[in-house]
């Protein structure tokens, strides 16, 4: 596993990225696009010192906003989804969601998983 990026969950993208502009080096940033499969509008921004950070906007995240909880989640990418998350399984994680295409990733699968240290998002490469 390689780490590839956090997730925020925020409220308005726009918004998001002008402040995170004003702290960060931005180098470049994704289309905010609407992915059906994640129920969520999403952005990727990278950093010039190469930290990828994922906006998530929409009803899917709701109920953490309505918490002030922003972390969202941590993404890795693998090799075998499949693979990975028997990994987690048998170290008591459980799966919130099956593998997906992801609309960000250029229809890359995406699983998440509950686990000890948060919510984890696997990229399959």
């Amino acid at each position: 596993m390689i780490f590839h990026h956090i997730g925020i969950a925020c409220k308005n993208i726009e918004k998001t990225i002008e402040f995170i502009s004003k702290l960060y080096e931005i180098e470049s940033y994704s289309p905010k696009l609407y992915d059906e499969n994640q129920d969520a509008e999403v952005c990727l921004l990278k950093t010039k010192n190469n930290i990828n950070i994922e906006l998530i906007s929409g009803n899917k995240i709701n109920n953490l906003l309505k918490k002030n909880i922003t972390y969202y989640h941590t993404c890795y990418l693998v090799n075998d989804i499949e693979e990975t998350i028997k990994l987690f399984q048998e170290n008591n994680c459980l799966i919130v969601s099956r593998p997906k295409e992801a609309l960000l990733f250029d229809n890359k699968k995406v699983a998440f998983l509950y686990t000890p240290i948060g919510l984890i998002e696997l990229l399959e490469e």
